[in-house]
């Protein structure tokens, strides 16, 4: 193979490469390979090309970094210790171990200087689409005559995993339409995956399936050719569209016995072999962690000329500041998070006995929103006209023209990732929308960006079998169980047009992790007292929306949704019949959750054991609050294709049902899961109910909205 330029590159590279085995086998766990074969190019971008300041790792105008081949995290710390990160060399030496700063998988928020966490493949490579779209909608935000103070790159290094995944797919399919020229990707293609060589599982050419999504593509044919690296990375900086340069490599160079082999990729090397690999490349056996000052002197510049680049951009600022001065402090708002004074006071009311969809209310408040939160930035997934989520006399975001509203396409997985990747620069709170049952595409990205603690929206509309027409395929039933079985994701079921305003108050408000707002399509009467209500009591995940005349409640009817006028109508009910019935809007659980003992107690009182809960999704988690003496009013089948108040109508989501149930826990015990009414009406095999032609009460002229199937 080719040399590297000098030696003093070569010992830099190498020292990457003895730190990651050495982590490695020093955890007896991890994925050796990848850095080993991937060294000369992270070297050749981190000492040449990368804009970055590890004394000030969150600088704005920093390049962004992003491993998508999360699973080469020693790569990176590597590079994060030798450049002069916080981040000591006995944190490499506890590697995946207990508090340690490095996982086995990056973890922004943990690491000083890891953009994204990554790890899931396909996840980092869509972040980065979206550091790439975040960038240049804030440059052409803030940025004026000659003053360039939003001016940097994103870079990648994606593996043969990470081409092989949808998520990346998709994302590099919508950068190549938006012609994103600032997002470089370098692939390590080294042949080999997990159970053996890609050519297992793949035979495609990447580069020209790339061609094809618009991108500029190049191949370096030697991966330890660092001035061909040089070359590419540089004919990729001066195209204007996104740019992959497919570097092959060796996995696990320099191992005698193991290169080139699945052998390197996800476990140590072992003793013996780490030996053979330090003498092929020169060095002490003996030694551990070890780093040759000259090395370490290459890679430590990057501290003095990080400082300079800060001290130039701050000077910029400087100058942009008494040109642009209410820009400047707008720039410097948004990069502290901190939201505008009077930013939620045009936030709509609604009286009670209008009729409001939640979807709608939530469009009224996307409005208000945007006028106020100029970094309220996001789209839909080809779904803007049933989502609602357009910024209504705003562009799109195009090619051309970086304006406020985002179109993803069809591109549910993608989206997700592109949002959080938002999120991660910073400057944004990005929102991202489609139909609830299409959370599914996007739980990953979801599941990543609680984890990561991201503030981002996602809002998610036909939010059960009242979406109608469509049908089961489309209507969501065991999905609110599953996304609040994800930690740090509050997940808001508003209950009227009120508590909609007031979720995406909460939604604003958050900074340290999503929220997820499921929104009605059918329209919902505005109820009493959420007007007065809703904003506190939401934001505490659950309140006493109506209490029971005259005293204690005999009962407590709990709802969510489209359900929580159900209940409040059958409390009404019950109280003709002389039970007293006391209605809690829960829309929040992790949120009700998170309150103190005694607020939860003054809205559920343990002394009061006989509550039935509401909502048309699976009782599965619904036990939690309704006890051991309560009943859960719930939908533990699919849905069925009809009308909405037909399907409502027979699965027995009525008032007069609710009250019914209720009036048996009560006055019989009645408790735990109760069938739906028409839970055993199949017309099909297959397990879930469906309407049988000719049932009476049928309209079958009412349309689906549009949407995509």
């Amino acid at each position: 193979m080719t040399a590297v330029t000098t030696d003093l590159d070569r010992l830099a590279i190498d020292t990457i490469r003895t730190l990651s085995i050495d982590a490695v086998q020093a955890a007896n766990s991890g994925h050796p390979g990848a850095p080993m074969g991937a060294a000369p190019m992270a070297y050749t971008l981190w000492t040449r090309f990368l804009r970055h300041a590890p004394t000030h790792p969150d600088w704005p105008d920093r390049d962004r970094f992003v491993l998508s081949a999360g699973h080469a995290s020693m790569l990176l710390y590597s590079l994060l210790h030798l450049t002069g990160y916080d981040l000591p060399l006995d944190e490499l030496k506890r590697f995946r171990q207990w508090g340690s700063r490095t996982p086995g998988h990056p973890e922004s928020g943990l690491t000083p200087g890891v953009e994204a966490t990554t790890g899931p493949l396909g996840q980092g490579f869509a972040n980065a689409v979206g550091m790439a779209i975040a960038e240049r909608r804030l440059a052409a935000e803030f940025d004026r005559d000659g003053h360039a103070i939003v001016d940097h790159r994103t870079y990648v290094i994606a593996s043969d995993g990470d081409m092989q995944e949808g998520i990346a797919s998709e994302a590099a399919s919508l950068a190549g339409h938006l012609r994103l020229g600032r997002l470089i990707v370098l692939y390590d293609d080294n042949g080999i995956q997990l159970d053996g060589p890609t050519s297992n599982a793949w035979s495609e050419d990447v580069t020209e399936r790339y061609d094809a999504y618009g991108w500029h593509t190049q191949r370096v044919g030697d991966g330890n050719d660092i001035a061909a690296i040089e070359a590419a990375i540089d004919a990729a900086r001066a195209d204007e569209r996104p740019s992959l340069i497919a570097v092959r490599t060796h996995i696990g160079y320099g191992s005698p016995n193991k290169q080139d082999s699945q052998k390197a990729h996800g476990s140590p090397l072992g003793p013996d072999e780490v030996r053979l690999v330090k003498e092929a490349y020169g060095w002490d056996p003996d030694k551990t962690f070890y780093i040759p000052e000259d090395a370490l002197r290459v890679f430590r510049a990057a501290v003095p000329a990080g400082e300079e680049l800060v001290a130039g951009w701050e000077a910029r600022m400087d100058a942009y500041t008494v040109d642009h001065a209410e820009l400047a402090a707008e720039f410097r708002r948004r990069q502290a998070r901190r939201l505008p004074q009077g930013w939620d006071a045009d936030l709509k009311s609604y009286e009670a006995g209008t009729e409001v969809a939640t979807r709608n209310a939530s469009q009224d408040a996307i409005q208000v929103l945007a006028a106020r939160l100029p970094e309220l930035f996001g789209g839909s997934a080809d779904l803007s006209e049933s989502n609602l989520t357009d910024v209504k006399g705003e562009p799109n975001f195009e090619a051309g023209q970086p304006g406020r509203n985002l179109r993803f396409g069809v591109r549910e997985h993608g989206m997700g990732g592109i949002g959080n990747g938002i999120a991660y620069h910073g400057g944004f709170i990005p929102y991202v929308a489609t139909f609830l049952t299409f959370s599914d595409y996007m739980r990953g990205a979801v599941r990543l960006s609680a984890l990561a603690g991201l503030h981002v929206v996602d809002v998610w509309t036909h939010d059960s079998v009242g979406l109608g027409e469509d049908g089961p395929t489309h209507q969501p039933v065991e999905h609110y169980a599953a996304l609040r079985a994800i930690p740090n994701l509050w997940f808001v079921r508003p209950g009227d047009a009120n508590e909609t305003s007031a979720a995406w108050a909460l939604a604003a408000e958050r900074l340290d992790g999503p929220v997820a707002l499921a929104l009605t399509r059918q329209k919902l009467p505005v109820l009493a007292g959420t007007a007065e209500k809703a904003r506190e009591g939401l934001r505490r995940g659950g309140y006493v929306l109506r209490d029971a005349a005259g005293g204690a409640p005999d009962i407590i009817l709990i709802g969510t949704g489209s359900e929580l006028q159900l209940a409040f109508a059958a409390a009404e009910a019950l109280e003709r019949d002389g039970i007293a019935a006391r209605v809690v809007s829960l829309p929040c659980w992790e949120r009700f959750d998170a309150q103190d003992q005694s607020y939860r107690d003054d809205v559920l009182p343990p002394a009061v054991r006989k509550r039935v809960s509401v909502e048309v999704g699976v009782s599965l988690g619904w036990e939690r609050w309704v006890g051991d003496e309560g009943a859960i009013v719930g939908l533990d089948h699919f849905g069925a294709s009809a009308p909405a108040g037909t399907i409502f109508e027979h699965f027995g989501f009525t008032v007069d049902r609710v009250a019914d149930v209720a009036r048996r826990v009560v006055r019989e015990g009645l408790h735990g899961p109760i069938p739906t009414v028409d839970g055993g009406h199949f017309a099909h095999q297959g397990g879930h109910p469906s309407l049988a032609a000719g049932d009476p009460g049928v309209d079958r002229s009412t349309g689906a909205d549009p949407g995509h199937s």
